[in-house]
């Protein structure tokens, strides 16, 4: 052993054992189906995380669809993205705004009814293998369907699809069902400081 090499000699012998624990916890890791996953909490990136796995799965040769329950009339950079490249992804935009924009509570049940009958059929559809329900956790806050619904059909849903909510207040119920909950925590946010939303970023 040279003496550049001594430092490490001890380092490197403990990453063999690590690796070798690791390989033995993978080796029991057997379970593969589709997973459903809720991304929700107040920090900021929930749906960005997930448009960022619907380009991991596209990488993969898989077929993906995006249902958008909130951001309808909004113009953001996916949108704009999708719609120029119509090929890579099915992109449904279906919500009308916020509550507190469109003031209008039959339209808002409406709207999320209308949506959510289309993100039921892309989840039966066997053409799709992944399937993002972008700010279904909005409308479910709102009570604006039926959080029961929701669970029994996800319940029911095709085993060999994922399926990712996102959107803060996750439901007590959906959190129940999910494989994979992930809470995002906002630490600091420039909003606070004076910032507008910055393109590229948060829309």
């Amino acid at each position: 052993m040279t003496n550049s090499e001594e430092p490490y000699s001890k380092h490197n012998a403990r990453m063999k054992r690590v690796q070798a624990a690791r390989a033995k916890i993978q080796a029991r890791r057997t379970i593969e189906r589709g997973l459903l996953l809720v991304h929700t909490g107040k920090g900021k990136g929930k749906s960005s995380s997930a448009f960022g796995m619907a380009i991991r799965s596209l990488g993969w040769g898989m077929k993906v669809a995006i249902v958008q329950y909130v951001k309808g009339s909004w113009e953001t950079g996916e949108k704009n993205f999708f719609e120029a490249n119509p090929d890579l992804l099915a992109l449904e935009v279906m919500g009308d705004g916020f509550t507190w924009d469109t003031q209008d509570r039959a339209q808002d049940i409406a709207a999320a009814k209308a949506a959510w009958e289309r993100s039921k059929a892309l989840i039966m559809d066997p053409d799709y293998d992944f399937v993002i329900l972008d700010e279904l956790n909005i409308v479910l806050r709102d009570d604006t369907l039926d959080i029961k619904d929701i669970t029994d059909f996800l319940a029911q849903r095709p085993m060999e699809k994922h399926i990712c909510i996102t959107g803060r207040n996750a439901k007590p119920e959906l959190i129940e069902i999910a494989d994979l909950v992930t809470e995002f925590e906002e630490v600091k946010h420039p909003f606070k400081a004076g910032f507008k939303a910055q393109k590229g970023v948060e829309y």
